[in-house]
């Protein structure tokens, strides 16, 4: 993270849906680190808006339990606590009621240091509330349309609708009251430390480029996983599924970064045409190459875990994917044949994200005759434990020319001491000053729902019930048709 010092302009964060796990555990835990860091001023305010009832000490409570001195000494810790707590306030009101947010919009007047108070709206909500939220925030006045200062931005937390047309209409309610230059749909994955080194790792190191085409790299894997269930989450998990919920945004975007030609210079705008170039050019996939899976009953980790049609809120027959296999193709010169093959499943039999760039054999016998020497393979692990791993090919120590497979690592907690900031300090930060690299543009929004809107509507137009796998499977039959190895 930059340590740039912060502009002194007053700032206001408006988190509605304050209540929720999203705004306790994530929102206003990397404001309390920011913060905590001197990244926000002194007239920095917070407030939270929400259904349920709570005084100004309720909901200080509430966040406090989840604020960590990550940054701070443990000497300072409860002053600075206690510091961030005090600019933290709270109003309730239903997401649709203009008198409720006159009430917040004059609770914020009475607190806010001056009338040139820029603002940050963060909408960290069910979707179903986005557009009358954003409706009711016009409505009262609270949104600097045209003037550069103060600002008025918003945040918003995916999904960004279902397919192609609930996108559209989403967007089109959200530019009646926040430009699209005010708009910031946050990717919390484009905000990890190892998805913003990909550029640095292509672009700063010349041995890379010469070799990333496919004349050498053989296949590319983006591979998800969690070794949890939905937890909990059944009213939002079972209209979305995984293909949308992971594989069209989050791995969708990480594929474009591992694909996208080199930007033809600095800046946000340069680097999000390049990545918008290099998503136009994948096909929508066939449903040939989707695969699909949903969690069963299964022991994992010693205990007996449901499966997703025994979880509560979940219809019996419900045929919606906690796992997916798509190939998919890319129609350009430097990626033609080479598949990207994206996987993503819950209930698997661990956490992690890795992104595995397979490149081709060694042509010719010159060490080995049977021809089985091992490809070269470049790890980038996303979560957890940041690394950059490549396996190489060396002569074991001793008499013979005996050749086995090395690892070359790099280790973030290794090689750097600082401390790595969580995605949402760095993405926060971004939005408060301006910087909108990061962010999902409405155009590769529109692209992404366009690759797949087709396959998303077979699958649901035909019914398709997905291959069931025990909870704390290695790689689900599922995907086993696609060549998935993991």
């Amino acid at each position: 993270m930059s340590a740039e010092p912060t502009p002194a302009e007053p700032v206001s964060v408006v988190v509605i849906g304050a209540s929720g796990d999203l705004a306790r555990k994530k929102i206003v835990p990397a404001l309390f680190a920011l913060y905590s860091q001197g990244f926000l001023p002194d007239s920095f305010r917070l407030f939270g808006f929400a259904r349920s009832s709570f005084s100004h000490d309720q909901f200080r409570a509430a966040l406090a339990q989840h604020l960590t001195c990550r940054y701070v000494p443990e000497s300072d810790c409860a002053q600075k606590t206690r510091m961030f707590l005090e600019r933290c306030f709270y109003c309730s009101g239903a997401y649709d009621s203009k008198d409720a947010f006159l009430d917040l919009f004059q609770l914020m007047q009475n607190q806010e240091p001056g009338s040139e108070t820029n603002r940050m709206f963060y909408l960290a909500t069910p979707p179903s509330v986005f557009t009358d939220a954003a409706r009711a925030l016009g409505n009262t006045g609270f949104v600097q349309c045209d003037a550069e200062r103060p600002w008025s931005r918003l945040v918003v937390e995916k999904p960004f609708g279902r397919d192609r047309d609930s996108s559209d209409r989403l967007a089109c309610e959200l530019a009646r009251v926040f430009s699209e230059e005010q708009t910031y749909r946050i990717d919390h994955y484009l905000g990890k430390e190892a998805v913003q080194n990909l550029m640095a790792l292509r672009f700063a190191n010349q041995v890379f480029e010469p070799v990333w085409n496919r004349n050498f790299i053989e296949r590319v894997h983006i591979d998800w996983r969690e070794d949890i269930g939905i937890e909990g989450r059944s009213g939002y998990y079972d209209r979305y599924g995984i293909l949308r919920d992971v594989v069209q945004n989050h791995l969708l975007q990480v594929l474009a970064l591992i694909a996208m030609d080199r930007p033809d210079g600095p800046g946000a705008r340069l680097a999000r045409q390049a990545k918008l170039d290099m998503l136009r050019r994948i096909p929508p996939p066939t449903l040939d190459a989707v695969r699909l899976g949903q969690y069963a009953a299964g022991s994992f980790q010693g205990r007996a875990h449901p499966g997703y049609r025994d979880e509560e809120g979940v219809p019996a027959d419900s045929r919606t994917p906690t796992y997916a296999a798509v190939s998919l193709s890319l129609d350009h010169d430097r990626w033609r044949g080479v598949p990207f093959l994206i996987t993503a499943g819950k209930a698997l039999n661990r956490r992690a994200t890795e992104v595995r760039i397979r490149f081709r054999p060694v042509s010719g016998a010159l060490f080995d005759s049977k021809g089985d020497l091992p490809p070269n393979e470049l790890i980038l692990r996303i979560q957890p434990d940041e690394a950059i791993h490549l396996k190489v090919v060396n002569k074991q120590p001793g008499l013979t020319m005996k050749l086995v497979e090395t690892n070359l690592d790099l280790k973030y907690h290794v090689a750097f001491a600082d401390q790595i900031p969580d995605a949402y300090e760095r993405l926060l930060l971004d939005v408060i000053q301006g910087e909108k690299s990061l962010f999902i543009h409405a155009d590769a929004l529109a692209v992404a729902w366009d690759i797949f809107t087709p396959v998303l509507h077979e699958i649901e137009r035909q019914g398709i019930d997905p291959f069931p796998y025990p909870f704390g499977a290695d790689t689900p039959e599922a995907g086993q048709g696609l060549g998935v190895r993991v």
